[in-house]
């Protein structure tokens, strides 16, 4: 059965679509079947895939405003061998139009539940706000998958994401939940990411995943070279902790 999954966080710079993108390699690597849609205008996502996002001519965009079959918008091949739905600046223009459209929110939900089946995982890269263009994720999704940063402001952000997880959840779509919580960006020499890594465990218990994203540099650099890290540096720590999430991914999934 396929699982549909929002790497979503309101707050910018915590490793979204660096968790999208490696965690969809790794588990292509796995043979798994993966998805990405990159939901995010900048494109980060699609430019991360080996995907230039300057001159495409079909992309999210036209999925969700010109009503283009999905099917037509997928590109199959990848630096990180799974499939992708790429997106560019374009999206915030179908951003500003989806705002007037009746059952908005769904309009991502109703086209990519023909092709749901063809996959074990779709993996959807949220821009770092609750738009219209997030809740159109939210409500195609089976869960959301939170990268966290282990700072202190995290926590206030992490609370405020749960609220709206709840009133979509209410409102919308009753099946959405938590998928987990992904430590990212960890520097066990911070005195502070450590005490907010257990104030995590603490309080969100088997939420939180056991793998943890540490600074790299080679996840950093990845993106500069269109490839996912295990693609650009197999043997880097990075994206190693990424072959462990997906592992802890797939585990959930059965």
């Amino acid at each position: 059965m396929t699982k549909v999954i929002s790497i979503a966080n309101q707050k910018g710079g915590v490793g979204k679509t660096t968790t999208c993108v490696n965690l969809a390699a790794s588990l292509a690597a796995m043979q798994k079947k993966v998805l990405v849609i990159d939901c995010d205008p900048q494109g980060n996502a699609t430019m991360a895939s080996g995907v230039s996002k300057f001159g495409l001519e079909k992309s999210i965009t036209n999925v969700l405003i010109d009503g283009l079959d999905v099917k037509e918008a997928i590109v199959k091949e990848t630096e990180g061998d799974f499939h992708l739905i790429p997106a560019n600046e374009d999206l915030t223009a179908a951003e500003v139009n989806l705002l007037d459209k009746f059952g908005r929110e769904n309009f991502l939900k109703k086209a990519i539940d023909p092709i749901k089946s063809e996959y074990d995982l779709i993996l959807i890269d949220c821009p770092p706000s609750l738009n219209i263009l997030t809740v159109n994720a939210l409500c195609a999704s089976d869960s959301i998958l939170v990268p966290l940063q282990c700072e202190y402001f995290a926590l206030e952000g992490l609370t405020l994401l749960i609220e709206t997880v709840d009133q979509l959840a209410t409102a919308v779509n009753p099946k959405l939940k938590i998928e987990g919580i992904l430590r990212t960006m960890f520097d066990n020499r911070n005195r502070l990411s450590t005490d907010v890594s257990d104030e995590l465990k603490k309080n969100f218990g088997d939420l939180v995943y056991e793998t943890i994203i540490p600074r790299n540099v080679r996840l950093a650099e990845a993106p500069s070279y269109g490839k996912p890290a295990m693609y650009y540096d197999k043997s880097s720590v990075g994206s190693k902790a990424y072959l462990a999430l997906a592992a802890e991914v797939i585990e959930k999934t059965k």
